[in-house]
């Protein structure tokens, strides 16, 4: 029975596709069968995992709206264990089309519970807003990893998305809970990133994780690629971190006798 992380946070550069696509390749090196959703209308991760947003024929968008089944939708990506849901542009309207629907809130889980079956993780690229196609994402989720970046502002508008958690949590998803603070874009140098990690990690203690994201030219130039950093270059600082992060998850999840 696989499990459901959402990456999510409103505010936008705070690396939620990055830590999307890298996390779910790293999970996928480690040989769990991992399903990236992509739930932005940019669909960026779509084509970070080398998909041409313009060409995909049906995806998220359509297993809402049309009840498309998504195994006609699913592609395989070149990396093994590494699946994608993929999205494009028209995923914008699906936020006015579903609220004449039924359960709206519940598109997403009716969707992706039928693949629990097959996937150790999935793992949703959120967008970076706070709308339905975001709320549905919470709604289908175990739990949720929120990126904050090592800069100024960093916990600007974290209070409205655990109080959008926190109303999620009540009335439409129960067993939702946080898996954890991912901090990202950081730079031991500086010293603002180092306050950053200090005033997070005091305030919000065991939700942090251990692994911190660092500045990274390959986790930047990877996407121009279509690759994850892991695939890309897997002895740089980004995809080594990202490994480390899959690493804390599964220990977290207790899979760890798995992997060894």
């Amino acid at each position: 029975m696989g499990k459901i992380i959402s990456i999510a946070n409103q505010k936008g550069g705070v690396g939620k596709t990055t830590s999307s696509i890298n996390l779910a390749a790293s999970l996928a090196a480690l040989e769990y069968k991992t399903l990236i959703v992509d739930a932005d209308p940019q669909a960026n991760a779509t084509s970070g995992i080398g998909e041409d947003p313009k060409q995909v024929e049906a995806g998220i968008y359509e297993c809402m709206v049309d009840d498309i089944d998504p195994y006609d939708c699913i592609v395989k990506s070149d990396i093994e264990y590494l699946d994608l849901l993929p999205s494009h542009i028209d995923l914008v309207g699906a936020e006015v089309e579903l609220v004449d629907y039924d359960e709206r809130e519940q598109k997403m889980k009716k969707v992706l519970d039928g693949l629990r079956e097959d996937y150790d993780f999935i793992i949703i690229d959120c967008s970076p807003s706070l709308g339905l196609i975001t709320i549905n994402a919470l709604t289908a989720s175990d739990s949720v990893i929120i990126p904050v970046q090592c800069e100024y502002f960093a916990l600007e508008g974290l209070g409205k998305l655990l109080n959008t958690i926190k109303i999620i949590q009540s009335r439409l998803n129960p067993e939702l809970e946080i898996e954890g603070i991912l901090l990202t874009m950081y730079d031991m140098r500086l010293r603002l990133s180092n306050q950053v990690v200090d005033e997070v990690t005091t305030h919000f203690k065991s939700m942090v994780f251990d692994t911190l994201i660092p500045r990274n030219i390959k986790l930047s130039e990877s996407p121009s690629f279509g690759l994850p950093a892991i695939a890309h270059d897997a002895e740089s600082k980004g995809a080594i971190s990202y490994l480390n992060l899959a690493h804390e998850i599964i220990a977290k999840n207790e899979l760890v006798e798995e992997v060894e």
